[in-house]
């Protein structure tokens, strides 16, 4: 029960700063707070019901190709993220966001990780997604207090640093997706005859991760990317 409470409340978490950094930009832009308030809360609270309500449902419970769990979660919310920044990457509302803010929320990747491993020591997943196998993103994370306070406090790097922090963020989750896929598609190139993704990552709380946490490094990522080349 405490690990499932762990993502539930990371989850809560990564709301709630969502939340806070889209407020910041509605009343620094918005000529209608009100509204948009309340359509950023529902569309938050209407992704939280519906990857609740599709893990409730058994329907990810399956090793079919393709994953179901891509289809119904991250190809989506790639969708939403390329097109809604694509949108809006010339609104000022992108600006009213302190660039440092988005760079030291990526640290929460690093308590996902650290929730990865008592995954392990559980059985709900398999070593080799994780830092005790291929899985780096729990060092890449610590860095990004690291580069937020060197770039935006003390003006040490210039912002193209950050920059290419975030293409090596994202190339960092394209190898964990990677990871995970193949541990379920490809075991063989792991040695490996079966899946070695236990079936309960694929029930709530766990597909959190493929559902929101995840999407969400990638969104702040590319907002971040969006920012630092409309600066430069």
């Amino acid at each position: 029960m405490g690990l499932k409470l762990g993502y539930i409340g990371l989850t809560l978490t990564t709301v709630i700063f969502l939340i806070w950094i889209g407020k910041t930009a509605i009343q620094r832009t918005s000529l209608n707070k009100s509204k948009d308030m309340t359509l950023l809360v529902t569309a938050l609270l209407f992704w939280q019901a519906f990857i609740f309500l599709v893990a409730s449902s058994g329907i990810l419970k399956s090793y079919d190709f393709p994953p179901r769990f891509a289809m119904f979660f991250i190809l989506p919310s790639f969708i939403f993220i390329g097109v809604f920044l694509h949108r809006n990457k010339n609104k000022e509302w992108i600006n009213a966001i302190p660039q440092s803010w988005v760079i030291y929320f990526q640290t929460f990747r690093v308590l996902v990780e650290t929730f990865f491993v008592l995954s392990v020591a559980k059985g709900i997943l398999h070593p080799l997604v994780t830092i005790e196998g291929y899985n780096v993103d729990m060092v890449f994370a610590a860095t990004a207090p690291i580069i937020a306070f060197l770039v935006y406090t003390k003006k040490i790097l210039p912002r193209k640093t950050v920059l290419l922090w975030n293409y090596l963020g994202l190339a960092i989750i394209a190898s964990i997706i990677f990871l995970f896929m193949t541990s379920i598609y490809k075991p063989e190139l792991w040695g490996k005859s079966e899946p070695m993704l236990p079936m309960e990552m694929l029930t709530y709380p766990y597909v959190l991760i493929a559902g929101f946490l995840m999407p969400v490094a990638v969104f702040l990522h590319v907002l971040s990317i969006v920012q630092i080349k409309k600066s430069l």
